[in-house]
């Protein structure tokens, strides 16, 4: 049979595609590596809870055309990211913002937390900042820096604070509010039944391959549909001729807990350098549950090497000029569709992707 599209990939990007193609009346074939569908939005329930099995994932925007498109396929909870800081011996409330600061300096008003951040960015601040560590001080102070930033960030991205570019923080959400919710979007929660709902939905009647690499046997599988919806990553597609670009990996610890509560938040962030890992999420509170038992995972950052997952690109001077080269080639080849993080080299939430896939699917079917 040939198909009109294969698509490489079951992650959100892949599926929107497919089921729009679908609704167009054109025939699909979705294959994944691994062996489930869903990519990192992918959750295993174990023992009646949901668990998010590659890090935590929480739908969130202000956009009302990507909620009410996300919201065919599946019932959203309210649930609220209000996650948690451990540093220095103490937790602090996420993002910045009064709480934050009262638990920081005991200060109790808007204006006596605004000095305090004033005085410090004018004693350690810098006009034009280098790299990140000067970023950061110039936006927040030396206080919120030292405490909530400086060791999480080195930990994450596996360099000093002062080797990372300053654009990886253009700008950190400081509140003078008592706000805890971290997205702050108009449209935020968690599908009930947990993301497979959706990629279930999404996928229904669509014909999907898993534990299927396409460089396996890719000559075949370009040979059996008229396009290629190509959602790994780009240097692989083009067999690494730039070069390969650079990303953080990370590793997961799963652990069941014979006990109904462990941290009382779904994510608790570790930030100081003594913990191997960045955070701990308690995959129950994403959906309200309450059984008896509970399943918490250590999430650690890895470096990236071919043959490792590439979770988060890193978008330095460097691999942009190399992505470019890439991208460059991906204009100039004909019947491949390239879409997805990693495909595009860029970090995307949730919400983005499915914009993404949709401004594809358009530009695809003429529909702009």
């Amino acid at each position: 049979m040939k198909y009109d599209y294969l698509i490489v990939g079951a992650g959100i990007f892949g599926s929107v595609f497919a089921y729009e193609a679908k609704k167009r009346n054109k025939t699909c074939l979705v294959i994944d590596k691994r062996n489930h569908r869903g990519g990192n939005i992918y959750c295993e329930n174990v023992n009646g809870i949901n668990i998010h099995k590659y890090g935590a994932h929480i739908f969130h925007t202000n956009d009302k055309e990507i909620w009410d498109y996300v919201n065919q396929f599946a019932e959203f909870n309210n649930y609220i990211n209000s996650p948690i800081a451990f540093a220095k011996g103490k937790f602090y409330n996420l993002p910045f913002n009064m709480n934050t600061f009262y638990q920081l300096w005991g200060t109790k008003t808007p204006a006596e937390a605004q000095i305090k951040i004033q005085e410090q960015k004018k004693a350690f601040g810098k006009e034009n900042p280098q790299n990140l560590e000067e970023q950061a001080i110039s936006l927040v102070g030396k206080d919120i820096y030292d405490t909530l930033i400086k060791e999480y960030t080195e930990k994450q991205w596996g360099r000093k604070a002062s080797e990372l570019p300053s654009f990886i923080i253009r700008r950190l959400p400081v509140r003078f509010t008592f706000d805890n919710n971290y997205f702050n979007d108009k449209y935020q929660g968690i599908p009930i039944g947990g993301y497979n709902v959706i990629i279930d939905n999404l996928l229904k009647d669509i014909e999907v391959k898993t534990e299927t690499d396409f460089f396996e046997n890719r000559e075949y599988f370009e040979s059996i549909a008229d396009k290629v919806v190509f959602t790994g990553q780009i240097d692989e597609f083009f067999g690494y001729q730039f070069g390969t670009l650079e990303y953080r990996s990370l590793k997961f610890e799963h652990e069941t807990l014979d006990i109904e509560n462990y941290q009382g938040n779904a994510v608790v962030n570790y930030n100081d350098a003594e913990y191997p890992f960045t955070r701990i999420i308690e995959h129950k509170h994403f959906e309200f549950g309450k059984q008896e038992h509970t399943v918490i995972t250590r999430e650690f950052p890895d470096k990236w090497e071919i043959g490792k997952e590439a979770y988060y690109p890193i978008n330095d001077d460097e691999n942009q000029q190399k992505f470019e080269q890439y991208k460059a080639l991906a204009q100039n080849t004909k019947n491949v569709i390239f879409g997805g993080r990693l495909a595009e080299f860029r970090y995307y939430d949730m919400h983005q992707i499915i914009g993404s896939a949709l401004v594809k699917i358009k530009k695809e079917f003429n529909e702009n």
